[in-house]
């Protein structure tokens, strides 16, 4: 009986896990195989982006209920949760990412400093192509990601342990999933992996405070674009404290962290009242 009981649980969590990866492999997988033969034969010609928008298109619409087959349609758009959000609900969330978006931010330099483990291994791949590629590559990899991640971990996955989880419990695991997610580009490092899933627990509360992934993906989209522009290129320039000593910019960063922290966490707690949820830090 014991061994029933513990059944369904560990089964949704290895759903939600297999139903999270899978979408979002689809889309990143997709996205790196059409950039690689891009590269590799017209490298001038950035036409892999175009190929990818058409593709997000059709991934997106399938996972939202459209096709075949029609039985599973209503089941694929309660999991996507991708339903409108009122405009000052809409608002406030992405307000309350935004601000959490600039603590995470000086949080990653505050970590690339303590341990050294910056940057981002593609960024490194295709900074020898032209610039017209470059720029297409990132801009369409900062489409690629928070469309196909937010599906994944905020919709699919999520969705799934909300079901049989209290919300913390569920809000947890998908972030972890989220984490490991990235390990095999951006490290397993214990601080990498920190960051990330710290980056799932604020997307994650977002949809479940407003029963939507619509209005993290405007953030996601937004931390994409700064990181890949104006935090990892700098990354390999920060000196590590242990041998460089803690400057000033050291220290800005880690109050960038804290006092952005705390207005964040204010502003969740507005969310969380204008949505009418429970704060999730307070128990699902």
């Amino acid at each position: 009986m014991r061994t029933s009981s513990l059944a369904v649980p560990a089964g949704r969590v290895a759903l939600s896990a297999v139903a999270g990866f899978g979408v979002a492999a689809a889309g990143s997988l997709t996205w790196g195989g059409l950039l690689v033969a891009n590269l590799r034969t017209t490298p001038a010609v950035p036409w892999a982006a175009a190929v990818m928008a058409v593709v997000l298109w059709l991934l997106w619409s399938y996972l939202g209920g459209r096709w075949w087959p029609a039985r599973t349609s209503a089941a694929r758009r309660g999991l996507l949760r991708a339903r409108p959000v009122p405009a000052r609900l809409f608002a406030g969330a992405v307000g309350a990412g935004l601000l959490a978006l600039a603590a995470l931010a000086g949080l990653w330099i505050v970590l690339v400093r303590v341990t050294g483990a910056g940057g981002n291994p593609t960024l490194d791949a295709v900074a020898a192509y032209p610039a017209i590629t470059v720029v297409a590559g990132i801009l369409m990899g900062s489409l690629v990601s928070p469309l196909t991640e937010e599906a994944a971990f905020r919709g699919y996955s999520q969705t799934l342990l909300e079901r049989r989880f209290p919300t913390v419990a569920a809000i947890a695991l998908s972030s972890a999933f989220f984490a490991l997610w990235h390990g095999p580009t951006q490290g397993f490092g214990w601080s990498k992996l920190l960051f990330f899933f710290l980056v799932g627990v604020v997307f994650g509360t977002i949809a479940w405070l407003t029963g939507s992934v619509l209005p993290a993906i405007p953030v996601h989209i937004a931390g994409d674009l700064v990181f890949f522009t104006l935090i990892w290129p700098n990354d390999a320039a920060r000196t590590v404290i242990w041998t460089h000593g803690a400057d000033a910019w050291f220290w800005l960063h880690a109050a960038q962290t804290v006092g952005f922290a705390a207005l964040a966490i204010a502003a969740f707690r507005w969310l969380a009242r204008s949505a009418a949820r429970p704060p999730v830090l307070r128990g699902g």
